[in-house]
C-alpha cells in the first residue's frame, strides 16, 4: 500500500496541471508550453536519478528500453494532443474525455497483460466510462 501516497501526490499534481496549462496556452502556444514543462520534467528527473543513484547507462540499452522508447513516443503524442485540446476547449470537458485513457488502459491490461477481470472491476470500468461521459456533459 506504499503506492497510495504516490498516487495521491500524482493526483494533486496532475490535477493542477490541466487548469494551469489551459490558462497558459492562451498566451503560449501548446508546443512551447509542452517544451517548457518537459524541460522542467527532465531537470527534475535528472536530479532524482542522481540523488537515488539509479541513473545507470546500461538501462538505456536493455531490450526493455526499446519498449520505453515506443511508450515515450505515445506519451509525447498524447500529451501534445492534450495540450492542443486544453488550448481549444474547456478544461471541464477536455479532462474527462482525456480521462478515458484510464478505461482504455484497464481494458488493455486485462486483454493483453492477463490481468484478472472480476465482476467488480468490470463494473468499475463501465461506471468510470459512464462517469467520464457525464462529467464531459455528454460531449464524449
Amino acid at each position: 500500500m506504499e503506492y497510495l501516497l504516490w498516487v495521491i501526490v500524482a493526483l494533486i499534481a496532475y490535477g493542477l496541471m490541466a487548469p494551469l496549462t489551459s490558462v497558459v496556452t492562451s498566451d503560449v502556444p501548446p508546443a512551447v508550453a509542452l517544451f517548457l514543462s518537459t524541460t522542467i520534467f527532465l531537470c527534475l528527473t535528472t536530479v532524482v536519478l542522481i540523488v537515488t543513484g539509479t541513473g545507470s547507462l546500461e538501462a538505456v540499452i536493455t531490450p526493455s528500453a526499446g519498449i520505453v522508447y515506443v511508450a515515450g513516443l505515445f506519451l509525447s503524442a498524447g500529451i501534445l494532443a492534450y495540450y492542443q485540446a486544453l488550448e481549444r476547449g474547456p478544461v471541464s470537458v477536455v479532462v474527462p474525455i482525456y480521462g478515458l485513457f484510464i478505461v482504455g488502459s484497464s481494458i488493455i491490461g486485462i486483454v493483453f497483460l492477463g490481468e484478472e477481470l472480476t465482476a467488480t472491476r468490470a463494473t468499475g470500468i463501465v461506471v468510470a466510462a459512464a462517469a467520464i461521459y457525464l462529467a464531459a456533459g455528454g460531449e464524449a
